[in-house]
């Protein structure tokens, strides 16, 4: 067959490929990017579920606004107000199947062939997949703890002039990283001064552990004169509810979020109506804000405990800044006294071992660094998180 030249540009997802090898018995994983289906609050979708069809049976169950749902655009909103973006209305959000969509949607409305988009190294390794699949030439940002470093931006800002910037700012996958207030304000201003759009991604603002992160890009973006015309908000509920209700959502400028609209009615018409009436449902129950409390210290816990076996197992072959939110911790092998220095080659002699994680090469757009790896705390409680750090250890030395 002769498929489209644009699928020249993409692969399978390394982490998608890595799965076929997790089938071996007992082994621990460490390689997924999703939270704990034990965490989930069952009982309380189920609520949602009984009143969604309950209350309104036929709009749960019928074809729907492309939009999304209004009640739960409505309800998205006010979960917006609470997270410090007071001026959200629901009109200025469409809701998409999980926020994968929505940066599909981005790349349809923004992407041409040959377009330079600007994306952190390392990032998510779909968005890298998403962009290039639609032409982009995606110029990697370096990062540290504090996330993109803003004057490095800048520079290739005025080399590149990008048609959009994507970021995530706060507890970024797989680097952790939160940008701090200072950069975020100047990360606005960069969209401002260079008139370019930029895109925060945000499914990990609400798994803090400890201090409050900053106020997102779009809470900001009022200080910012003129920043709001150039900055799409992409948010879910995948990581703190359930990614089996596939709801996310986008909030973006009228003209960009009509052309986003147009497109998602060519792909899948509008996001599950039954989907939607549930997660509305959900948040005007307000279970939320437990949920969110209950999965904060359970993941606390276990980005702990992974840090210290990390360190008694590993010692100084391993480098980490310890997470403060999110799912993941991001390291690098040191070489140190000629220890393995590769994460790929870690990760084969791992599974060898009976555990498994995703080596880093795959998350950046291009000069990967190759003694990067990242591993999830979320699936494993602090036992397993233990035992299979000691078999990590054992496949380093």
């Amino acid at each position: 067959m002769q498929f489209a030249d644009r699928l020249n540009n993409v692969e399978t997802s390394a982490i998608r490929e890595l799965f076929k090898l997790l089938g071996k018995p007992g082994i621990i994983s460490f390689a997924g990017g999703f939270p704990d289906s034990a965490m989930f609050d069952v009982e309380g979708i189920r609520q949602a579920c009984n009143r969604a069809l309950t209350e309104e049976p036929g709009a749960a169950l019928q074809y729907g606004a492309t939009e999304g749902y209004q009640p739960l655009r409505e309800q998205l909103a006010a979960f917006m107000q609470t997270k410090g973006a007071t001026d959200v209305a629901p009109e200025q959000l469409i809701v998409t199947t999980g926020s994968q969509q929505a940066l599909d949607l981005l790349g349809k409305t923004m992407i041409s062939p040959g377009d330079k988009v600007i994306v952190e190294a390392p990032t998510f390794l779909a968005t890298i997949q998403c962009f290039r699949l639609y032409g982009a030439d995606l110029v990697s940002a370096p990062i540290d703890a504090h996330g993109v470093q803003t004057d490095a931006l800048e520079q290739l800002i005025v080399q590149h002039k990008p048609k959009l910037i994507y970021l995530i700012p706060t507890f970024g996958n797989p680097s952790g990283a939160m940008l701090s207030l200072e950069r975020r304000k100047k990360v606005l201003e960069l969209a401002v001064k260079y008139q370019t759009l930029v895109v925060e991604d945000d499914p990990y603002g609400d798994l803090y552990f400890g201090e409050v992160p900053p106020p997102s890009l779009l809470a900001l973006s009022g200080s910012v004169a003129g920043s709001r015309d150039l900055l799409a908000h992409c948010g879910s509920l995948s990581k703190v509810l359930s990614p089996g209700l596939r709801v996310g959502w986008m909030i973006a400028p009228p003209e960009l979020l009509a052309k986003a609209t147009m497109c998602k009615q060519f792909s899948d018409a509008h996001t599950s109506t039954f989907a939607q009436a549930t997660a509305a449902q959900y948040l005007k129950a307000d279970r939320m804000p437990a949920t969110l409390a209950h999965v904060r210290k359970v993941y606390a816990e276990r980005a702990l405990a992974m840090g210290k076996a990390l360190r008694k197992e590993l010692g100084d072959a391993i480098d980490f800044v310890q997470p403060q939110g999110g799912l993941f911790v991001w390291a690098r092998l040191t070489g140190a006294a000629g220890k393995i220095s590769d994460g790929a080659e870690l990760a084969r002699r791992a599974v060898e071992k009976g555990v498994a994680f995703v080596p880093g090469v795959p998350f950046y757009a291009n000069n990967p660094d190759r003694s990067t790896l990242r591993l999830s705390f979320a699936t494993a409680d602090v036992a397993k998180i233990e035992e299979g750090l000691g078999r990590l250890g054992q496949a380093v030395f």
